[in-house]
């Protein structure tokens, strides 16, 4: 897309899911890494409650944290005009200069927002966003669909099982037995389709399994519980592009705790992190070239984050979980890891909504003939 002008960008953050917070805090250091020159940006906010809002009045909105709907305009994305930005009421004005947007950068994680719902919007509304579309987005999000694609594409993971809500509230007792049978301790207890480490504990007894299937059901109608690998690597590495990704150098977190959960991601902030890894350059590429693979089977697109375990032992590698739109935090690693590989954090956000604009141009030049 070549324009004459500064880009419209919509920088819409928070959301309905539980890690409204972790969106709110990605976006305030987007927004203060876009440049200026070339962006006439847009603060999009979506409240925990699900009202669309537009702040005239910027840092201040996103310093509280959490996007609050007082004070400020209420709107709605018009799927039937490409990217136009409509007041909720008759009553409110929104400026014309933000009127239609060229592009929107949803830093929205979790369902709602990751999960391929507010992508199929944009589909809708024939706007250019940056990250991978309904399809991707929907696959990565569910961890159940994505061991399936890592099963079909012969990428080593852990063992593990898919336990439903339904099945939990029923058949509790005889399901943590085929469990047991089935798996070893120590294991994990993740709901399907969250991020940020949210609602994922570690058990090693029968009444520690009960416990973290308890929570995990409280955040999801699926749960997967699987092998928890010892004495190894956590290994993560980013992927950029549509078609042809690219992957950045290898990273590895150094957890501050028993395990890398949202505590230590967030609020402790006791983790460490090396970049590059202490691992072979085979291993490194044996990683790199697993985290493409993914990134192509599950049609993701613009970007996305995928996690490894690595043997301390034999270096063998096993996947853990893709994420297609992981954090931008100062102490995120999707970034960390680009700006380790000579892309710098400004630089990253020009080529993210570069490849955007180029995917949205290319899916406009599709044609149905009858």
């Amino acid at each position: 897309m070549t324009v004459d002008r500064k880009i419209r960008l919509g920088l819409l953050y928070g959301g309905r899911s539980c890690e409204h917070e972790v969106s709110v805090t990605s976006a305030r250091c987007i927004y203060q890494a876009l440049d200026s020159e070339k962006y006439e940006i847009s603060l999009l906010g979506i409240s925990k409650s699900g009202e669309w809002v537009l702040s005239d009045d910027t840092m201040p909105v996103l310093d509280s944290k959490v996007v609050e709907p007082e004070s400020q305009t209420l709107i709605m994305l018009d799927y039937h005009k490409s990217g136009s930005i409509l007041p909720r009421s008759t009553d409110q004005n929104v400026s014309h200069s933000i009127a239609s947007l060229d592009v929107i950068f949803p830093i929205l994680h979790g369902p709602f927002g990751e999960d391929g719902t507010v992508q199929g919007l944009f589909e809708l509304a024939d706007i250019a966003y940056v990250g991978s579309g309904v399809t991707g987005s929907a696959v990565g999000m569910d961890k159940a669909v994505t061991k399936a694609v890592f099963t079909a594409e012969g990428i080593p993971q852990a063992n593990y099982q898919v336990v439903r809500k339904s099945r939990w509230e029923t058949e509790r007792e005889n399901l943590v037995k085929q469990i047991e049978s089935n798996l070893s301790y120590p294991l994990f207890i993740k709901p399907a389709n969250l991020g940020s480490s949210v609602g994922i504990s570690k058990s090693t007894t029968t009444a520690e399994l009960k416990s973290a299937m308890d929570l995990a059901v409280k955040f999801d109608l699926k749960v997967i519980v699987e092998e928890g690998f010892e004495n190894c690597h956590e290994i993560e590495v980013s992927v950029l592009g549509n078609d042809e990704p690219e992957a950045s150098v290898v990273g590895e977190i150094i957890p501050g705790g028993d395990f890398y959960d949202y505590k230590d991601k967030y609020v402790d902030n006791l983790s460490r992190v090396e970049i590059p890894a202490n691992l072979p350059e085979a291993v490194c590429r044996v990683i790199q070239d697993y985290a493409k693979r993914v990134f192509t089977a599950i049609d993701a697109a613009g970007l996305a984050r995928v996690d490894f375990f690595v043997s301390r032992e034999n270096h063998n590698v096993y996947i853990n979980e893709i994420n297609t739109l992981p954090g931008f935090t100062p102490i995120s690693m999707y970034p960390k890891l680009w700006e380790a590989s000579g892309l710098g954090y400004s630089q990253l956000l020009d080529r993210l909504i570069e490849l955007a604009l180029e995917r949205h141009e290319q899916r406009g030049q599709r044609q149905i003939t009858l």
